[in-house]
């Protein structure tokens, strides 16, 4: 299916009831949830399974840049992982200190690199039935760790409230627009999140992965609105893309300070976004400060 047959096939399940449309990410932007699973799901498989134990401190140092306040943030689990790999650990001082090697995975790198893989445990799968040798471990090694990880955030990811001001902002702008879940999260775990908390009554429509990338949900949603009627709320720069790549407005949840952006969202940008007074100064102002706090250098190696 292509990207225009999918748009049209997701624009299909929704139906504008307002003038105004507001998309919102899940994870890490409505709720505090991106912390525990990097920290807790994603990297103790990541160090068991590839054998960091003598460095487990700097691979946690990584992770979490990677993963959460770095430009990577939000990225897809396997660009970050071989960004992990290839680049952060072996600049690490507690990795040059120690001497270690990080492992190399040059058949799952070139996979992570090959533009027509699909960068999931479906994609992962295939190619382990199209391999043998060296390769077939590779990737059946990183396949284990990715089902792995999916189990462990099944297991401990549960019970985490949304940001404070979240049900607020929520509450103060069902009446005046569409509201939207755009994520990249599976839509059954969005679904009992979102009803979990009771927030999913003021959604028009809840979407996950199933229903395409971000920019192919918004862009699915953007025909049924004027195009300066419409922001996308968000926590990453993925978030801040598939927003400008659809031409509509975003306004950013940046993290350690996702209270106070939720507080202004609800108090103050809100309102300036239904007085058609956000897009401008006051937009680029509020991501210019959301992407100076998502760095590409890592602390280590800032002089």
């Amino acid at each position: 299916m292509t990207m225009t047959q999918k748009s049209g096939s997701i624009a299909r399940q929704h139906e504008s009831a307002h003038d105004y449309l507001v998309c919102i990410d899940s994870d890490g932007c409505a709720f505090d949830t991106m912390g525990i699973k990097q920290r807790e799901c994603f990297c103790p498989w990541m160090i068991s399974h590839f054998d960091l134990q003598p460095v487990a401190q700097a691979a946690r140092e990584c992770k979490e840049f990677a993963d959460l306040f770095s430009d990577t943030r939000g990225a897809n689990r396997h660009v970050t992982l071989k960004r992990i790999l290839c680049e952060l650990l072996p600049g690490h001082p507690l990795v040059k200190a120690r001497e270690f090697s990080p492992p190399d995975l040059p058949h799952y790198f070139r996979w992570v690199e090959n533009p027509s893989s699909l960068l999931s445990n479906e994609g992962l799968k295939r190619a382990c039935e199209q391999a043998s040798g060296d390769e077939m471990h590779e990737l059946m090694c990183v396949l284990s760790w990715s089902e792995q990880v999916n189990w462990a955030v099944g297991e401990i990811v549960r019970g985490i409230p949304p940001f404070p001001f979240v049900r607020e902002s929520l509450m103060s702008i069902a009446g005046r627009a569409d509201i939207v879940v755009v994520s990249a999260t599976p839509i059954e775990a969005l679904r009992r999140e979102w009803e979990e908390h009771g927030i999913a009554e003021y959604t028009s429509r809840i979407w996950g992965q199933e229903a395409g990338t971000k920019r192919e949900q918004i862009a699915a949603l953007r025909r049924q609105y004027d195009i300066d009627r419409i922001i996308m709320i968000g926590d990453a720069p993925g978030d801040l893309r598939a927003a400008k790549e659809n031409g509509v407005s975003f306004y950013p949840i940046t993290p350690g300070y996702e209270t106070e952006a939720w507080q202004r969202f609800a108090e103050l940008a809100s309102d300036r976004f239904f007085a058609m007074e956000y897009a401008g100064d006051y937009e680029q102002e509020l991501t210019t400060a959301f992407m100076a706090a998502l760095p590409d250098t890592p602390p280590w190696e800032v002089t």
